[in-house]
C-alpha cells in the first residue's frame, strides 16, 4: 500500500472552509482518482482535540503502489490542486511513502 498524505498547516489567521472541503473537494478527488486507482480516502482533524496542533487537517489517499499513485496524481493532480484556493489560503504539505506496519 502507498500513502499520499496531505497536511494542511494550522496557521493563525489562515482560512479553511471545512464545508467546502467535504462537500466539494473530497467528491472531486474521488471522482477523478477512484477510476485511477484510489483505494481509500480518509481525513482527520488534529485540532478537534488539540486546538494548537501544527496541522488543522490531514488527508490520506491510499493506492496499491507508488506507480499507481504517481500515475493518478500525474493525470489529475493539477485539477485537484487548482481547487485548493477555494477552501484554504494555506499551501498544503504533501508526503508520499509506502505504508509499513510494525
Amino acid at each position: 500500500m502507498y500513502v499520499v498524505s496531505v497536511l494542511y498547516p494550522n496557521t493563525p489567521g489562515k482560512h479553511f472552509d471545512l464545508t467546502y472541503y467535504t462537500g466539494h473537494h473530497l467528491p472531486l478527488v474521488r471522482r477523478l482518482l477512484d477510476p485511477a486507482g484510489l483505494r481509500a480516502l480518509t481525513f482527520y482533524q488534529p485540532t478537534e482535540t488539540a486546538p494548537d496542533a501544527p496541522f488543522r487537517l490531514v488527508a490520506e489517499l491510499r493506492f496499491d503502489d507508488a506507480r499507481a499513485a504517481r500515475a493518478a496524481l500525474g493525470a489529475h493532480g493539477a485539477e485537484t490542486q487548482a481547487d485548493i484556493p477555494n477552501f484554504t489560503d494555506e499551501a498544503p504539505i504533501i508526503l508520499m511513502a509506502a505504508l509499513t506496519t510494525g
